[in-house]
Formats: C-alpha cells, sequence, structure tokens
C-alpha cells in the first residue's frame, strides 16, 4: 500500500496505555481536543466555500490493478453465527474490482461497495438481491493492503466470512502465498491504479464519536478507542462463534484473559483493521479504496465507518 502508516491509541475511561513516546503523546493530544472541539469545527467547516467538484480528484498511483495469480480457499467459523464456511477467492478482471459471490439459492454478486453496506450489529454486511455477507471487514482490509484490487470472492455454507484468528493474519498469508500479478481486462489490457486524493477536510460527527480526514500527501490514521461495556453482545444472540482463540478478552478485575498480546497496543490495532475493511468500501472500479488522506476516528465502528465512506462518496460522484 502506498506509504501506508499508522498511529495506535488506546484509551479507556481511566487508563491512557504506552504514551510514553512523545510523538503519541502528542497524538493523543491531538485527538483529544479534537474530541471536544470537533462541534466548534463543525461550523468552521460548513462555512467553507469549496465547491464539491474541486474537494476530491483521482490521481494515478503509478501502478497497475492487481490480482491474484491463483485461487484460493479457505474455511472456518463466522463469529456472529457460529456456523462453518467457505470462502474462495479467485482472480478477477481489471476494472471488475472486489465483489462476493453469495446466497444459499440464487446466488448473488454483490460488489464490495458502500451502496450494498446494511446495518448489521458489530460487523459490516453487504447485500443484493435477497443474497447476504456479514463481516467482510476483516477479509477486505487483507485485499486493501496487500494490494488485491481485482477479486472474486465466493460464499459457500453460510452467509458469513470465516473469522479465522480474529486477525487477518491467515489471510495476508494465504495471499502472500499465491501472489498477485497484473490484471487484464476482457480485452487483455492493463489498467491504471487510481487513488482519490483529499483537497478539503471531510467529517462525520455521531454521539460522541467521530471520523476526520484531512487532506496529506500520505496515509495516515490516527485511531482512538474507549470500549465502557461489551457485556451485551452474547445476550444478543451474537459472537457465537467466539472464543478465547479468535479474540482477545479482557476484564475489568482480572486484566487480559488470554494473554499474551501480540502487540502491546494490539486492541487498537484490531478498530484500525476494521477501519481499512470499512473505508475500502470507498474503491470503485479497481481502483484504491483509503484515500490519500490523514483520517482520525475516536470510539468509531461499523455503523460511522460506513456513513464517512458515503460522505466521501459524496465528494467522489461530483
Amino acid at each position: 500500500m502506498n506509504s501506508f502508516k499508522s498511529i495506535c491509541i488506546f484509551v479507556t475511561p481511566r487508563t491512557l496505555f504506552f504514551i510514553e513516546d512523545e510523538n503519541m503523546k502528542r497524538s493523543l493530544i491531538s485527538i483529544m481536543r479534537l474530541r471536544r472541539s470537533l462541534s466548534t469545527c463543525t461550523q468552521t467547516l460548513k462555512s467553507l466555500s469549496v465547491p464539491r467538484s474541486r474537494a476530491l480528484s483521482w490521481i494515478p498511483t503509478g501502478k497497475l490493478q492487481q490480482t491474484l495469480a491463483s485461487s484460493i480457499a479457505v474455511s472456518g467459523t463466522g463469529l456472529h453465527s457460529g456456523a462453518g464456511a467457505t470462502a474462495r477467492l479467485l482472480p478477477a478482471m481489471a476494472g471488475e474490482g472486489r465483489y462476493f459471490v453469495a446466497g444459499a439459492s440464487a446466488r448473488a454478486r454483490i460488489p464490495a461497495a458502500v451502496e450494498h453496506a446494511v446495518d448489521s450489529p458489530l460487523c459490516t454486511a453487504l447485500c443484493r438481491g435477497g443474497a447476504r455477507v456479514r463481516t467482510v471487514e476483516h477479509l477486505l482490509s487483507a485485499l486493501e493492503a496487500m494490494g488485491v484490487d481485482n477479486c472474486r470472492i465466493e460464499i459457500e455454507g453460510g452467509d458469513e466470512v470465516p473469522l479465522l484468528d480474529g486477525s487477518a493474519k491467515e489471510w495476508v498469508e494465504a495471499i502472500e502465498h499465491v501472489g498477485l500479478c497484473a490484471a487484464e481486462d476482457s480485452n487483455g489490457n492493463n489498467m491504471d491504479k487510481l487513488v482519490a486524493e483529499l483537497h478539503v477536510p471531510v467529517y462525520l460527527w455521531r454521539d460522541g464519536a467521530f471520523i476526520v480526514a484531512f487532506p496529506s500527501s500520505k496515509i495516515h490514521i490516527t485511531y482512538g478507542i474507549d470500549f465502557p461495556k461489551v457485556e451485551k453482545m452474547r445476550s444478543a444472540g451474537l459472537i457465537k462463534g467466539g472464543s478465547a482463540s479468535n479474540a482477545i478478552v479482557c476484564s475489568i478485575t482480572g486484566g487480559w484473559l488470554n494473554p499474551p498480546l501480540r502487540f502491546h497496543d494490539e486492541p487498537c490495532r484490531h478498530k484500525l483493521l476494521d477501519l481499512v475493511g470499512d473505508i475500502s468500501l470507498f474503491a470503485q472500479n479497481g481502483n484504491q479504496g483509503l484515500p490519500l488522506a490523514h483520517i482520525i476516528a475516536y470510539k468509531a465502528g461499523h455503523s460511522l465507518h460506513t456513513g464517512f465512506v458515503r460522505r466521501l462518496r459524496e465528494y467522489a460522484d461530483v
């Protein structure tokens, strides 16, 4: 991915972790200031008179669109359904982008685009023609980060992408194993890969959570998280496939119940993983999903992520 960098911050109501680094301290201070002052910024941003047609432009990345060099088949359990499913990743033509093929009877093609995203508890779901596929965010994050611009994803045995170990590690390893190649269209031609370049700030604020993107020559992501309570998920019939082998579990009194963590900021890295997967729904026609921008998010979730992508699309479609 083009110059992708991340700054991870883990925030809880009473504790601030790993702020010994001066850059991290400055990032934390910045995100907390944004939280307090974004309502004022809202009025300022509304007063900007930059036409939408000049707010965002598409520029070449200097790379050709890519696809998988060979197919991949991965089986596992769905996080929320607890049912087994298989995801088959196949090469796709240039300009097709990433799309799912799902549905128990009538198999439907569902583009990995925000137009098909629907509200779903604690995951990102895509729907079209009566077919649905859930928990797509980790797989899409891996495809975006690894530069798999065009891919056909067939889901069999359920309506949910396998959770695997709860991260994108196994997806990344599978992609690395088969490798990539330049995608070709139906005429055997390659296509240039484009990326969206922001020229003005874009933001979305909802119930104390926000995402804002500022113009930048490189991709930066700053993410702050705050999880005051998560006890209601199982009682709501969710995370039936969740376990200590595919999740990190924390107790208020006992700390981490299944250490060691892979990274000291792993909870925040997981949210960043979700964000990249959800923002990838901005991708169109095999181009890059993540825009050239510094994206700052705080207490955001899948609904806010996809809402922000829709806000970006308002500028892109002008």
